[in-house]
């Protein structure tokens, strides 16, 4: 049976639950991809591509961190690492 006294659902909380959740799917994936390029680094060049590669992972970690903290925009520090990443990748590989 159905509850009479249940409260109305909070739309106002679902939405920023939703846009929470786009925002680090962004995040994520970005942040994803840019390991995949270090992974990549690591196997395939040399010892400036490795020292590059852990410079970048950090970078990484830092950069989503800042992107967490600041909301809708969040996905430009890790798309700048990113664009870094591929950068060093096509110089060092």
């Amino acid at each position: 049976m159905s509850d009479e006294t249940a409260p109305a659902m909070d739309y106002d909380a679902h939405e920023q639950t939703y846009e929470g959740f786009i925002n680090f799917s962004k995040i994520g994936t970005i942040a994803v991809l840019t390991i995949v390029v270090c992974l990549i680094m690591f196997a395939f060049g040399g010892t400036a591509a490795t020292v590059f590669g852990w410079l970048l992972l950090i970078a990484t970690l830092i950069a989503t961190a800042v992107g967490m903290a600041l909301g809708a925009s969040g996905w430009i520090p890790p798309a700048a690492v990113f664009v870094l990443s591929g950068i060093l990748a096509i110089l060092t590989v």
